[in-house]
């Protein structure tokens, strides 16, 4: 696993959801994604967690170099119960917006969207 550094630039995106304003934080290491960090506005304790926990194994995944690709196909098109829309892009979950995020600042073909 790399070592955290103790300084990264990072991005926040804000995401509508059904629970709230997801914002995800995405810090970089040599201008790849490193650590995904969510936090919902006015949710609960327990959609908070899922949101967190979603956040941790992001950044375990990208901490040992599985390919920023492959977490966003297994975050992608997960549905739950409370959908919405941004960007003209129908949101399904929480982990759908994270992998949406992600594909939006990572894939070359959607860099320049956010």
């Amino acid at each position: 696993m790399k070592p955290r550094p103790e300084t990264l630039d990072s991005k926040t995106v804000r995401v509508p959801t059904g629970y709230g304003n997801l914002y995800i934080t995405v810090t970089e290491l040599d201008g790849k994604p490193f650590e995904v960090f969510c936090s919902l506005g006015k949710s609960g304790a327990s959609i908070m967690a899922k949101a967190e926990v979603i956040g941790r194994l992001c950044s375990l995944a990208l901490r040992h170099d599985i390919p920023v690709k492959e977490v966003i196909g297994q975050l992608v098109d997960i549905s739950g119960g409370e959908q919405t829309t941004w960007k003209k892009t129908l949101i399904k979950s929480i982990p759908d917006a994270v992998g949406k995020v992600l594909k939006t600042l990572y894939e070359k073909e959607n860099a320049d969207e956010v």
